[in-house]
Parts: C-alpha cells; sequence; structure tokens
C-alpha cells in the first residue's frame, strides 16, 4: 500500500482523559457511563456550545448495499440541543409520511471518489475496474486510503460493529483529522474533529436511525 492517508487505532484526545479508551467504554468497564459522559462533553457538548458542531446524518444504504452514489446525508449546524431535536422530528415526520428523507446535493463518496480516480489517471496510474468498484482496492491511488476509511466508517455505523470505540487519523482535504467511532447501547455514532491543537468544526456523524438515541444520550450527558 503506498499511500499512507489514515491510520486506525491511532492515538487521539481521548487518549489524553482515559487511560485507556479502548476499555473505557466497554460494558465490563468500572464507571463506564461517567466515561461515556466525559468523552461526549469533550467531543459533542463544547463544540456544540462554541457553534462549531455539525451534524451530518447518513442514510440510503440499506439491505446490505454499500454503492457510493446510494450513500445520502443532510448536513445542520447543530448550535443546541434544541436544533438536534428539530433534525430528528423533521427526520421522523419525513418517515412518518413515507416522504424522501432531508438530504444534500454533495456526495459523501461517488463524486470524490470520481475526483481521486481522475486525478490518479492523469498523472499516469492505470487503473483496472476492481480497483475503481472494489473498497479494499481504493488505497492503490492517492486519496484512495481516506475515502476506504470513511467508507468504512459510514459501513460500521449503519451496519453496526461489535467494537465499542475506534480511534482513526485521518488526513482529509480540509487537513489532519481524528474520528472516534463509538458503537455502545446508547448509541450508534462517530465523531470527527481537528486535531487537539487547531480550533475548527467537529461532526457529529450518524446513521438517521440513531438521531433518537443520540439526543436522549446527549441530553442525560448534559443533565450530570
Amino acid at each position: 500500500m503506498p499511500y499512507n492517508e489514515a491510520k486506525e487505532h491511532a492515538p487521539g484526545r481521548l487518549h489524553g482523559i482515559f487511560v485507556d479508551p479502548y476499555s473505557a467504554f466497554d460494558n465490563t468497564a468500572t464507571e463506564r457511563l461517567l466515561h461515556l459522559r466525559v468523552a461526549t462533553e469533550a467531543l459533542v457538548l463544547s463544540p456544540m456550545r462554541r457553534g462549531d458542531l455539525v451534524l451530518r446524518v447518513i442514510h440510503g444504504w440499506e439491505n446490505g448495499n454499500f454503492a457510493p452514489a446510494a450513500l445520502l446525508h443532510r448536513d445542520h449546524r447543530a448550535g443546541s440541543l434544541a436544533a438536534l431535536g428539530q433534525v430528528a422530528d423533521d427526520f421522523r415526520h419525513a418517515f412518518e409520511q413515507q416522504q424522501p428523507l432531508p438530504r444534500d446535493n454533495a456526495s459523501l463518496l461517488a463524486e470524490p471518489l470520481e475526483q481521486a480516480i481522475a486525478a490518479a489517471e492523469a498523472s499516469g496510474q492505470t487503473l483496472d475496474e476492481e480497483t475503481r468498484t472494489i473498497p479494499a482496492r481504493w488505497p492503490a491511488f492517492p486519496q484512495g486510503l481516506t475515502l476506504y476509511t470513511f467508507f468504512k466508517v459510514y459501513h460500521r455505523l449503519t451496519y453496526s460493529e461489535d467494537d465499542p470505540y475506534r480511534s482513526i487519523f485521518c488526513q482529509t482535504p480540509k487537513g489532519p483529522r481524528e474520528i472516534h467511532e463509538f458503537h455502545l447501547e446508547e448509541g450508534e455514532f462517530a465523531v470527527v474533529t481537528p486535531l487537539a491543537s487547531e480550533r475548527g468544526d467537529s461532526v457529529l456523524l450518524l446513521h438517521e436511525s440513531q438521531l433518537a438515541p443520540m439526543l436522549q444520550l446527549l441530553k442525560q450527558s448534559a443533565r450530570e
């Protein structure tokens, strides 16, 4: 693999809070709920109060589908729990009325993948059909490892995962980012943050089915 744009299980800001964040959220961990409140305060509630939180709701993949073009999303600037609640209500209303779920026009995977492939070929690289279409082969070209890393995050948030926590470092077009991924009884979500030394938007990333559980988790954390 010639490119090193991303690394899973990389140290992140939670390593500065917990001795071992990989065990802090396990169901057998002592004070697990306290650890979860501390993590959501650091990763979600603090950026929200500063006006630096974007809620990204993904949907479109179902029944095992993972085609890049089928992945849809909607971004919302989330400055309060009330704003998050409004987003949850909007998605619930669309579902109950059998209307299309809210979505943005921008593509999370399909268009960036096309652009990365075009750039690789413009530089003289020859890519076969498998490299173009199989996500595990994307790291063969520049920015492909970044795309594959986010593909895996989207896939795990859609179809679930056994590991309660995962820390990832990733170089993105907007600069280096930490990805903190959670798969817990209380909800499944990821937070994409700038490095601890930098200021910028944090992205709370979740599947639309996790809107209500996430709102409940944040309300509980904010009350403690």
